[in-house]
């Protein structure tokens, strides 16, 4: 079996890592795209009936931030890997180091300072059940991780309490009480669920409560399920981690290659040609395909002058590379550069005696 050092020398895997990870940041920035289409309109709908403030109870902003985060870096990957440019290459592998790099940071925080992270969930969560019933988003959620997780409140069923609706002081048929999300409903098929199930319970202790509602919180219930179903723990942060570390991969394996070829005796540098004086006609772009980014064996070298340049500018013709004989490499025409400009120097030396 081949090793790596003599995939890398064959132009197929130039070819394959190229295009692997083009596809790889075009599907990515349609996800993103998606994902930031979805965040706008969630937030238009949103602004309708906006009473909330807060940031972290908005997911139609999260929603718009991760759409633009994942969009933007995929667009720079996707032309970085179609032009073979470095720069942008070099960028993204940059920013998605540095994403996986946070995640990573954070996991080991919210572990190693769970007393402090539990907290912040907590707040955050009395902050939303506070506005329970005006923000939809933020209900529909919490309504939905309640059934789930069988939970009530972040970290106990009392944090109703802070609902002005909920509260023991108000009135209503909700006083006192908490949502029917919250209840222990052992519906049989065609019976109507009693949305007042949770009437009054928050006056109650919670021996009293085990059979009419949920009284652990939802931040216990979330950590407890994630404790007994580490299957699926470490599956949502593989799903969440490998795309991104195959990114990385596949970034820095195309990077190195193309400082490589840059580096390569067999390439030359047009631009050290330029600055010596050589003037050339355009590159032959035939077969770069539509966008100009196509790879081609060689490269894309400028196109040879004819016959008329060559009468116009004879030392043109003298440097000008000929694409069908052997190929030139960059110490033979530096050689050539050298040898015209010590000629040319020579020349004013002379005319300065005369």
């Amino acid at each position: 079996m081949p090793s790596y050092e003599e995939w890398k020398k064959n132009i197929c895997f130039y070819y394959w890592v190229k295009f692997t990870l083009n596809i790889y940041s075009m599907l990515f920035s349609l996800v993103g795209l998606c994902v930031l289409c979805v965040g706008v309109y969630a937030e238009v709908e949103r602004q309708k009936h906006r009473t909330l403030e807060g940031v972290f109870l908005a997911p139609a902003v999260v929603l718009i931030l991760l759409g633009l985060v994942m969009f933007s870096v995929s667009v720079v990957g996707m032309l970085g890997s179609l032009r073979d440019n470095k720069t942008l290459l070099h960028m993204f592998l940059s920013v998605l180091s540095v994403l996986l790099a946070l995640q990573v940071l954070a996991l080991i925080i919210a572990l190693l300072f769970e007393k402090m992270t539990s907290e912040l969930f907590q707040k955050n969560i009395r902050q939303g059940i506070m506005h329970y019933y005006d923000d939809l988003d933020f209900k529909n959620i919490l309504d939905y991780v309640q059934e789930k997780f069988s939970c009530c409140g972040g970290d106990e069923y009392k944090d109703w309490e802070v609902n002005q609706y909920h509260f023991c002081n108000g009135t209503g048929p909700l006083a006192c009480g908490v949502p029917y999300t919250c209840c222990v409903r052992k519906k049989e098929p065609g019976e109507v669920i009693n949305t007042l199930c949770g009437y009054k319970t928050l006056t109650k202790q919670r021996e009293d409560l085990s059979e009419v509602i949920h009284v652990r919180g939802c931040i216990h219930a979330v950590n407890l399920w994630m404790g007994d179903n580490i299957g699926a723990t470490i599956g949502i942060c593989c799903a969440m981690w490998l795309p991104q570390f195959l990114g990385i991969l596949l970034s820095c394996v195309f990077w190195n290659l193309l400082v490589e070829m840059s580096e390569s005796t067999d390439m030359v540098d047009f631009k050290i040609i330029k600055k010596a004086g050589f003037e050339y006609n355009e590159l032959d772009l035939s077969g770069a395909g539509w966008c100009m980014c196509l790879p081609r064996v060689g490269g894309y070298l400028p196109i040879p002058y004819t016959e008329e340049d060559q009468e116009k500018e004879p030392e043109a013709e003298a440097l000008t590379p000929d694409l069908h004989s052997e190929p030139v490499t960059l110490e033979q025409l530096q050689a050539k550069i050298s040898l015209s400009q010590s000629n040319a120097d020579q020349l004013e030396e002379d005319e300065v005696d005369s």
